[in-house]
């Protein structure tokens, strides 16, 4: 029989949630599948009733987004004390310790990015998601997901999100984080500068001095403080001298994918059973007047029941960096509508 919620939980359980417990997961090279952490909202070996795939953006890794899981996990599991949520927060190809997996075969694109992750899902034996969240370049792998899932490219057991049934009567989720669905003209959008981080990468020695070095160079070169700085995160310790943590020129190729690849035929006609939405950072650049127009135009469109949903969410006080800048808004709009599945 299908759960409800009989009482909607309050903010204020949210964010007064204890700490979940966390596994930290490298698979087996032999595999040939992505690293991935686990975040339980409780230290229970039984398989949970519902997971959630948490997908970080370019230069990125799962480990960013391990704060805000933290705090998501209970939030899911208070609304509904019976329900077990896992957070699996992957590292894509090229990225963390995904870079270093043999295996992953280029071309490396939005398409055989999500691949990994449906190849990481068989690879566990877990059933499929009910939820996937992407941030970024993340959002656009969960579209290619979704999408290759309706199509059934994974098999006809692939599901994303969860058709309905009669054990999980409710349909499951995709959520976009600022990301923009369509294709990206980096010379009317603010990916352009992300366009010039790449280039002044590529111009650098594969091993840097120190991290210190790094972004006191990037300053030089014109690069904001707050950005060198998080480009130097990305660094990794080799004997004395410093690495990065991703495969560059990989990384560039998924760069371009991301900017080529067109979602909005998927936002248009979601299948059925899919529930699609796109939180908007309110101070975020990377969105031209005609795209949030044409985003909210979809959203307050009448659909009939052959199609899934569709809707948009503003995040306010927010540039990009959505999990960073507003983490207390993104978990009110995210928990209610996610706690709902249970």
């Amino acid at each position: 029989m299908a759960r409800t919620i009989r009482n909607k939980p309050s903010l204020t359980r949210y964010l007064s949630s204890p700490i979940p417990f966390l596994r930290r997961i490298t698979t087996s090279r032999s595999l040939q599948t992505l690293a991935f952490e686990e975040v339980r909202s409780s230290s229970t070996d039984r398989p949970p009733d519902f997971t959630a795939f948490v997908l970080h953006g370019l230069l990125g890794s799962g480990r960013n987004w391990r704060s805000f899981a933290r705090t998501l996990a209970p939030s899911l599991s208070n609304s509904s004390p019976s329900s077990d949520w896992r957070m699996v927060l992957v590292d894509m190809r090229n990225h963390g310790r995904s870079a270093d997996i043999e295996g992953l075969s280029p071309p490396h694109d939005m398409a055989n990015a999500a691949k990994d992750v449906a190849d990481l899902v068989n690879a566990q034996g877990w059933a499929w998601p009910d939820v996937v969240l992407g941030h970024s370049m993340g959002g656009k792998v969960a579209l290619q997901f979704a999408e290759s899932c309706a199509r059934g490219d994974f098999g006809e057991s692939a599901q994303l999100p969860k058709q309905l049934t009669y054990e999980k009567p409710g349909a499951g989720q995709l959520w976009v984080l600022d990301s923009v669905p369509g294709k990206v003209n980096p010379e009317r959008n603010s990916d352009g500068e992300v366009e010039k981080v790449l280039q002044t990468l590529q111009t650098l020695p594969k091993s840097i001095p120190s991290r210190r070095w790094l972004v006191d160079h990037m300053i030089k070169l014109g690069f904001s403080k707050s950005l060198s700085e998080w480009i130097g995160s990305n660094l990794k310790k080799s004997g004395e001298r410093e690495t990065w943590a991703f495969n560059l020129e990989g990384a560039v190729d998924m760069f371009n994918s991301y900017r080529e690849t067109d979602y909005w035929p998927l936002l248009e006609h979601p299948p059925k059973g899919m529930d699609v939405s796109i939180v908007r950072a309110e101070k975020s650049d990377r969105w031209d007047t005609d795209v949030i127009q044409r985003i909210e135009s979809l959203a307050n469109r009448r659909v009939d029941e052959s199609e899934g949903k569709f809707s948009v969410h503003v995040l306010p006080n927010s540039g990009h960096w959505v999990h960073v800048d507003n983490p207390k808004g993104l978990l009110e709009i995210l928990a209610p509508r996610i706690a709902s599945l249970a």
